[in-house]
């Protein structure tokens, strides 16, 4: 799909735009001064407080229109600074959250390879560096190993792992070797009414002229050169300067096109046009909105585009919304995915009665990993050339579900090499486990004949067996009691209705002894609560989860 033709105006002299007759003008940026004017007035304040102290600075980089925008503003005029006074390092930080929409994600590193080669080409003093999360905070391991239900609302588990603790913790970095520095970033008060909230609200505490002061990371400053520009005012800049690391961006306005629902970026001049801006891109996995408007936008409007089909199709799986209704008619969301107990092996009830879900289930999470794998089998074999090599999951994120699987939840099934053989038609690449761990086929397969339609009992033997295995050559044995006793008590039940049953009876039991307590002598109420305080080991007593609401 070619990129639209760019926005231009008729009257560069004055460079304000004139609307069609009768219609409402847009507030621009640019109004009081003029295009050229405010970009200089811009350029000459940002070498003002680049040149003013050895405060290195810190360009947040998406790819995306805005921080596009910023970074090119900030690479022109230290540009027009002589090599002398170019005296402080500018890092400019992408965060691939290894789940971005793939489009996006090869914009961004090519960008990432042109912007590293035109730094040395012009003598310019800036670090592109690409950050992606710890191993053990991404999205398939969290999800797929550890059993997490995809993001939602009231538990959005993935923003502060995938995207907020890589950058955090490389300012973090900057400001421990430098005692402080200066993030910019392509924010806007025109995004929304409570992005404009927040930052007014912040410009209050400024220390220095157009620096705020950052709450969440002591040391460091926040410059937002664009805070006052429209949306329509970003892709003027953008289509009237030339990018100075090489790429077209006249290809950036087109991606966005193809992510509009009519696959146009018009030139907006009223309020009756809908701007190109309001596409947003972000992680093809997101649960957190009801639809991925900008995927299937892509796919519709660009034929060349349909092999990310599959994407669409895992991530509307994936989505918690598309779950099946119960008997009365509530939707049940993804809880027939989901384990009865909470991760910590807790049993817990809704005020209607219902179980509170935990994590998925093992079959759910080998559910998942098979429709992954089978998605970039069938991208990697039917999709176009540039897309033969995509990787939708990486083979030490594959390790790494498989440790959780088998050390930490006693998975003795090893299941994940024959469910990578199913789904691709190939042997399993990852080194092998420990022997010393595991117990064959036979022996598994016998003892799931042997309990026979008993889930809760295969699964308190598997985990017991697995348990001494592990502890069957380490000395330490501290703790190994109490972690007998948690694994017996999360799986003793008989089945979930039995489990339901448990925590109603137990409800009871308190309130009956709550109703005692109040009407006995301040002697004999001590007396009843420390006959009524359940044990805290206890399987029956519905503890709260200690990490992420599982």
């Amino acid at each position: 799909m070619s990129a639209p033709e760019p926005p231009t105006r008729t009257d560069i002299p004055g460079d304000r735009i004139q609307p069609a007759a009768g219609a409402k003008p847009r507030r621009s940026a640019f109004d009081a001064l003029g295009f050229r004017a405010t970009i200089t007035q811009l350029r000459d304040e940002i070498c003002a407080l680049y040149t003013a102290d050895n405060v290195p600075w810190i360009v947040g980089y998406s790819g995306g229109k805005d921080s596009t925008a910023t970074l090119q503003l900030i690479w022109t005029a230290i540009a027009e600074l002589p090599a002398e006074r170019r005296h402080k390092t500018v890092y400019v930080i992408s965060t691939d959250t290894l789940v971005e929409n793939p489009i996006v994600s090869a914009w961004v590193g090519n960008s990432v390879k042109r912007m590293r080669a035109a730094t040395d080409e012009q003598g310019m003093p800036l670090q592109a560096r690409m950050l992606t999360p710890k191993l053990q905070d991404r999205f398939w391991v969290n999800l797929i190993g550890r059993g997490y239900p995809a993001p939602r609302h009231k538990f959005r588990w993935c923003t502060e792992r995938l995207k907020i603790a890589p950058s955090n913790d490389f300012i973090q970095s900057v400001v421990s070797a430098n005692g402080s520095t200066i993030i910019a970033l392509g924010v806007r008060k025109a995004e929304s009414a409570r992005r404009a909230a927040t930052m007014r609200k912040h410009e209050k505490g400024r220390e220095r002229d157009r620096l705020s002061p950052n709450a969440s990371l002591p040391g460091s400053l926040i410059y937002s050169p664009i805070e006052d520009w429209s949306n329509d005012d970003v892709w003027f800049y953008l289509m009237q300067t030339p990018n100075p690391w090489g790429h077209d961006n006249r290809d950036l306005l087109g991606m966005y096109a193809g992510a509009s629902a009519d696959g146009e970026c018009p030139l907006v001049v009223d309020n009756s046009t809908p701007s190109c801006g309001d596409s947003r891109f972000g992680c093809w996995v997101c649960t957190l909105v009801e639809q991925d408007r900008s995927m299937a936008a892509m796919i519709r409007n660009d034929d060349e585009k349909d092999w990310m089909m599959p994407l669409l199709d895992l991530r509307n799986a994936l989505d918690f919304r598309n779950g099946p209704k119960d008997a009365k008619g509530r939707s049940q969301t993804d809880r027939h995915l989901r384990d009865f107990r909470r991760m910590s092996g807790a049993v817990q009830l809704m005020k209607d009665g219902r179980i509170i879900p935990g994590p998925y289930t093992q079959e759910a999470r080998g559910a998942w990993l098979k429709k992954l794998l089978a998605a970039q089998t069938h991208i990697r074999r039917r999709g176009p050339a540039s897309v033969r090599d995509i990787e939708l999951i990486g083979l030490e994120d594959l390790q790494e579900i498989r440790r959780i699987w088998v050390i930490e939840k006693h998975e003795l099934e090893d299941t994940l090499p024959s469910l990578y053989r199913e789904a691709t038609g190939e042997p399993y690449p990852g080194r092998p486990l420990d022997d010393n761990l595991m117990i064959g086929a036979k022996e598994m397969d016998d003892l799931r004949a042997l309990c026979g339609d008993d889930r809760l009992h295969y699964e308190m033997t598997r985990d017991l067996l697995s348990l001494t295995r592990q502890q069957r050559n380490t000395a330490r044995r501290a703790g190994l009691n109490k972690r007998i006793e948690q694994l017996i008590r999360r799986s003793f039940y008989d089945d979930p209705d039995d489990a339901i049953d448990r925590v109603q009876r137990l409800g009871a039991k308190r309130k009956g002894l709550t109703a005692e307590q109040a009407e006995a002598g301040p002697d004999q109420r001590r007396s009843v609560a420390a006959e009524a305080t359940p044990d805290p080991a206890s399987s029956d007593t519905p503890t709260m989860p200690k990490r992420d609401g599982l």
